[in-house]
């Protein structure tokens, strides 16, 4: 049988999701669990890879286990024996093709900038006290629909086939929950994405913010698919995976 793991984590004290040498890694993390809790070993494939210091509101991982198990207890059991920073939400069963990060329709990111000083948030948020020009940072957001190509904002020597992606969502919103108007929340949704991107259009994003480059710069540096010409890229202590859809799951 083939489940799906709907888990989220604060991605500070990782190195990531992917096993690492020397490092602990989320997927590390949950493996040891599972295998002590399911006495066997599982090796667990995720729905993609967060970097270093990155958070997932929502992730998506599956295994294949052949035994039944009765899944609120093992949740249960899970919550109990993992870290405080990792929880599991629910196992799913799921038909035997079923891939965490290949079927994948849909993926939201958000940023979270924070513009004054908050002890709460440091290692949540990046914390940014420059004046920013947020309107006109929606308006160069808006840009990137007319492209599909995002080269520019890729890590270099990635090994991909494709630089394309197809951006569903791009804007700013200023305050969460709290509706404190000194922060800022960039969000972006998208059938996949590469490297690095999400954190260097931000960083080209608030360049336009600082009205450092125009639209017409930002636009160019799309059109360049040169990483160099694009903005820096920003901690990744502020970005959240919050979404990943399935055709096949109900979310």
């Amino acid at each position: 049988m083939r489940y799906f793991i709907h888990l989220a984590y604060n991605g500070t004290p990782y190195h990531g999701w992917q096993i690492q040498p020397n490092a602990a890694s989320v997927q590390e993390t949950l493996n040891k669990a599972f295998s002590v809790l399911l006495q066997s070993e599982i090796n667990l494939m995720g729905a993609g890879r967060t970097d270093t210091g990155v958070h997932a509101k929502e992730m998506y991982a599956h295994f294949d286990f052949e035994p039944s198990f009765d899944i609120p207890n093992l949740v249960h059991k899970l919550n109990s024996f993992l870290p405080k920073d990792i929880v599991i939400y629910d196992i799913i069963p799921v038909h035997d093709e079923a891939h965490t990060r290949f079927d994948a329709t849909k993926r939201t990111y958000e940023y979270h900038i924070h513009q004054f000083k908050n002890p709460f948030l440091h290692e949540l948020s990046w914390y940014f006290h420059q004046p920013l020009d947020v309107d006109l940072m929606n308006q160069a957001a808006q840009l990137l629909f007319n492209y599909t190509d995002f080269e520019c904002f890729s890590k270099v020597n990635t090994d991909v086939n494709t630089f394309d992606c197809t951006i569903f969502e791009a804007y700013w919103t200023r305050g969460v929950a709290n509706q404190e108007n000194n922060q800022l929340v960039f969000t972006i949704s998208a059938n996949r994405f590469l490297r690095n991107m999400v954190r260097s259009i931000v960083g080209t994003l608030v360049n336009v913010g600082l009205h450092k480059i125009t639209l017409d710069d930002f636009t160019k540096i799309i059109e360049s698919k040169s990483r160099e010409k694009a903005g820096f890229s920003v901690p990744a202590h502020g970005l959240y995976l919050t979404k990943i859809e399935y055709d096949y799951i109900s979310q």
